[in-house]
């Protein structure tokens, strides 16, 4: 079970999206998730359009920029202005991608960490920087990228458990990233899941993704989510337990009355697994 004072299944909270949201709030969206980036410091009207939903729903901060991986220093500004934003707003958890974006100046994608133990300790530490600043623990997201780690000394899954013991952080789970990676690098996905610390997840995220060719996806966050990333969910909640899961959609985004759909279908395996826990426990 999540530690988090959050559960069921979520969706990230769009501009496009407000209208509607304002007139209805499918039942079944129990959080919503925001880049806080996008909305520290946002006055006026849409200032107060956010405010009104927060008030209402729990929300999740997933940072876009901190760049954990990356060569410059932290942005210890930055930091201080999403502690006071989620302080504000009373938002359970922060999670950032384990990967870098940045190097004087933003690179606006995910690279890959070199994947050795030097890296490992680099990272911890600024994870740890982050944890101090904003008094809480965070969750790292296992990124997805298409050029192999210029330098690897281990594979991604046993990069990831050095990551989150050295730092002592936890698991921010995405599972459409697992399988874009496995067929872009060739792993298996299940065995991927298996090996990570089921203590430590704490958040998922499910998406849909872009077939490029036949060995490459990119991770858009622009169409459907496919069913062996379902079926990967199913295996993921068999195997390390039920966690609060968000659909991601960022781009070619449909109203919210179809995205209700893919929502619904996170919530119904959840229920799923919950329904055979609860039989167990009383077993």
């Amino acid at each position: 079970m999540s530690r988090l004072p959050l559960h069921g299944a979520g969706l990230g909270f769009r501009r496009e999206s407000l209208d509607e949201l304002e007139t209805r709030v499918p039942d079944v969206i129990d959080f919503f998730e925001v880049a806080p980036e996008n909305w520290i410091d946002m006055g006026g009207v849409l200032g107060r359009r956010f405010r009104a939903f927060a008030e209402r729903y729990p929300f999740v901060c997933h940072g876009l920029s901190l760049s954990l991986g990356g060569p410059t220093p932290l942005d210890e500004m930055l930091l201080r202005k999403i502690k006071s934003f989620i302080d504000q707003y009373r938002i359970p958890l922060y999670t950032e991608h384990l990967s870098y974006c940045s190097d004087d100046g933003h690179l606006y994608d995910l690279l890959p960490i070199p994947m050795t133990e030097e890296a490992v300790k680099y990272v911890a530490a600024r994870i740890r920087r982050t944890q101090d600043i904003l008094e809480r623990r965070i969750a790292v997201e296992n990124a997805s990228f298409y050029v192999n780690a210029p330098i690897a000394e281990m594979d991604e899954p046993a990069f990831v458990r050095a990551v989150l013991e050295e730092a002592d952080c936890d698991l921010h789970l995405d599972v459409n990233n697992v399988y874009v990676n496995s067929v872009n690098h060739r792993f298996d996905p299940r065995a991927y899941i298996a090996s990570l610390p089921a203590e430590r997840v704490v958040y998922m995220h499910m998406a849909g993704h872009y077939y490029e060719a036949e060995d490459l996806i990119i991770d858009t966050h622009g169409a459907d989510v496919i069913d062996p990333v379902w079926d990967l969910l199913d295996f993921t909640y068999q195997k390390i337990g039920v966690r609060p899961t968000l659909l991601e959609r960022d781009f070619n985004i449909p109203p919210v009355s179809y995205l209700e759909k893919e929502v619904r279908q996170i919530a119904d395996l959840q229920h799923k697994y919950e329904v055979v826990r609860g039989h167990a426990a009383h077993a």
